[in-house]
């Protein structure tokens, strides 16, 4: 009984907590479900609820009133917008969706913070429930009893409008059937932007009562937004009941679990949201994922002979034959197509090269960042662009490598070349394990699962603080040396040579693989994936040696960075650095190697050196280039140059994989998954 008695509080907060999840957690299911936008923005319109509701709160019923009216309505408008903004890009799948939405985010949070201030807000409640009551002994805050009231009522008339109405049915008719809903007279934009203006609304309407529980502050939106996309995967988007339970049991997790068990209450969430995924891409039909939209309708004769087809034009695309008509010969020089796709290679060569001659010191260890930043890009372009597994979680990797290099500086190993080598093994290593969760699922479930690979390694680096330092990080651990009894890099110019030539020799054997026979078939098998299998080429495999290959590479970015700036901290390999590198593979174009470089050359620049000249606007600016390259790039960089095929020896722009099918909606009814049956 005296065990009950001690955690009947932190479960009744679990309640509470988890209600409110629920009601930010359909809007994000109805944006998705409905829709199909998956809205990174959507912890960004439940701060807009919060800190309006707070800055309106003061401490009378017509003050909370107000604030609920206000902030319902600003998060609707905000929703509205979205429609507007992500419509246009409804074919373009899922990727670009979540960029442009983790874009306006950006921009979002910091309008947010430039108008309430960067200050977590305090928030009044009525006096009346401004106290605590008696509940069975123990003493609990009225305001919290009062909020699972009102987000019972809040989820009941939103569930009531859903099912019950003509409005409910028309939204499920989006989702069920489009065109049938558009032969009756709907328009699908209308009901596009009606379901994300709901979306919105829902979320700002629990920011304002679910402001006391989670308070506007700067940390706010991307704490919603994790624990909603949690809710969502766990749940899923047939049953709001089941979303509903989720939810619940989410909020015990964050509540009753820190008091229950606190040293794995910081796992258990996305652990879950990982396992989920992964038992649902188990049970998928494996025939649909990559490059096709159903299963290959061929008999299996014909289709055996297609395959053999495909595969002999591959490998006389990788190596010419003797009946070439335009056969290598030695000492002949390169071709012009040849010349005009290594153009940008060498051109980014020379001004990397000049560097050093033309800028100060500290532009030059921006430019040494950049190149860490820039061999994370890379191995996210392997992944998404090449393998087709788009990632948010290249970071996990990347701060394997990186938090492998501090260490062995603290512990004596400062000879570069051995730190490379080790942190390329162990993030190679860390791939291998976590590589067979990824590689058998497709689409947005990718994205989910990386995700949730690259959370755990976040809450990891948090909690480890013997090897990692914990929030406060790595700092003061011995300088690298370039060669065994070599000298220390301590000048900008040094470190930014000896990060030069680790990304350069990184890069080319990159180029290399992906150029050879071996690269070939990763895109066959991206294009193709059902075929190849057919043929029985062990696709699988493939992809399990890219993801360990890109896994690899990501640990000698994280090296680079740490030699770089001499310092780590979590933030430094967080899920905003995951965005930024998947930002430079699409900048670059998502098969151009090259590209990517570009591209995370000039995140680093926006962020660290033109926001310099407007401090405190770094967000708003890297928004700014989120949302301009999603629209003014839809190919990126590289697809200004020509067709996707002359990327690097690309032979095709990433196909179908990057684009699951339409998603379903959250209502009572069954109804398909969001990205086949391999969705969330």
């Amino acid at each position: 009984m005296g065990l009950l008695d001690a955690h009947l509080v932190p479960a009744v907060d679990g309640v509470a907590y988890g209600l409110l999840l629920f009601v930010v957690a359909s809007g994000l299911s109805l944006a998705f479900g409905t829709a199909g936008v998956l809205n990174l923005s959507h912890g960004m319109l439940y701060a807009v609820g919060a800190y309006t509701g707070a800055e309106l709160s003061d401490g009378t019923w017509g003050g909370l009133l107000l604030g609920l009216a206000a902030g319902t309505t600003a998060a609707c408008l905000v929703g509205a917008g979205l429609s507007a903004a992500s419509f246009p890009l409804a074919r373009r799948g899922h990727l670009s969706q979540a960029l442009l939405t983790f874009g306006l985010a950006l921009i979002g949070g910091d309008l947010l913070i430039q108008f309430f201030g960067a200050d977590d807000l305090p928030v009044r409640v009525p006096a009346a429930m401004d106290t605590s009551v008696s509940l069975l002994g123990h003493r609990y805050p009225a305001y919290r009893l009062c909020f699972i009231v009102m987000a019972v009522l809040l989820a009941s008339f939103g569930t009531w409008v859903l099912v019950r109405t003509r409005v409910g049915a028309a939204v499920r008719a989006a989702a069920d059937d489009p065109q049938m809903l558009a032969a009756t007279g709907y328009s699908p934009r209308t009901v596009h932007l009606g379901v994300l203006a709901a979306a919105g609304a829902l979320a700002g309407a629990a920011g304002v009562l679910g402001a006391p529980i989670i308070g506007p502050g700067p940390g706010t939106a991307e704490t919603v937004l994790m624990l909603s996309l949690v809710v969502v995967v766990l749940g899923g988007l047939r049953s709001l009941w089941a979303t509903f339970f989720a939810a619940i049991g989410v909020g015990e997790v964050q509540t009753l679990g820190v008091s229950v068990a606190p040293g794995l209450a910081p796992y258990l969430l996305f652990a879950a949201m990982a396992a989920v995924l992964v038992l649902r891409s188990r049970f998928a039909e494996p025939a649909t994922g990559h490059g096709t939209d159903g299963p290959v309708p061929d008999p299996l004769g014909r289709l055996v002979g297609r395959v053999g087809a495909r595969l002999r034009r591959v490998i006389r695309s990788a190596r010419p034959t003797a009946g070439s008509a335009s056969p290598p010969r030695r000492g002949r020089l390169p071709s012009g197509a040849a010349w005009r796709r290594a153009a940008p290679l060498l051109v980014l060569c020379a001004a990397l090269v000049a560097l050093p001659g033309l800028l100060d010191a500290y532009t030059i260890s921006l430019a040494g960042s950049a190149l860490a930043l820039g061999l994370l890009a890379v191995s996210v372009t392997v992944l998404t662009g090449y393998a087709g597994l788009p990632t948010l979680g290249q970071t996990a990797p990347f701060a394997v490598g990186a938090y492998t290099t501090a260490n062995l500086a603290a512990a004596g190993w400062t000879v570069g070349p051995v730190q490379i080598l080790l942190s390329a093994l162990a993030a190679s290593v860390f791939s291998a394990v976590t590589g067979p969760a990824v590689i058998r699922a497709r689409g947005t479930t990718v994205l989910m699962i990386t995700l949730a690979v690259g959370e755990l390694t976040s809450a990891a680096v948090n909690q480890l603080k013997s090897v990692t330092g914990g929030a406060d990080g790595l700092v003061g651990f011995p300088a690298t040396q370039a060669l065994w009894g070599g000298e220390d890099l301590f000048e900008e110019s040094e470190l930014y040579t000896y990060a030069l030539v680790l990304a350069a020799v990184a890069v080319a054997a990159t180029l290399l693989v992906l150029r050879s026979p071996a690269g070939k078939l990763l895109t066959g098998a991206r294009v193709a994936e059902a075929r190849m299998r057919a043929s029985g080429h062990p696709v699988w495999r493939y992809l399990l040696v890219a993801y360990i290959g890109a896994g690899a590479l990501a640990g000698v970015g994280g090296s680079v960075m740490v030699t770089v700036q001499q310092y780590l901290s979590p933030a430094d390999v967080g899920f905003e650095i995951a965005a930024f590198a998947l930002l430079a593979a699409v900048i670059g174009g998502t098969t151009s190697v090259v590209g990517a470089l570009f591209g995370a050359g000039l995140i680093v620049a926006t962020r660290d050196w033109v926001a310099g000249a407007w401090p405190g606007h770094g967000p708003l600016l890297l928004g700014v280039l989120f949302v301009a390259a999603v629209y003014l790039l839809p190919r990126g960089l590289a697809g200004l140059r020509g067709t996707p095929g002359e990327q690097e020896g690309a032979t095709s722009s990433p196909g179908p994989r990057d684009e699951p099918p339409a998603v379903s909606a959250p209502s009572s009814a069954p109804a398909p998954s969001p990205v086949g049956k391999a969705g969330p």
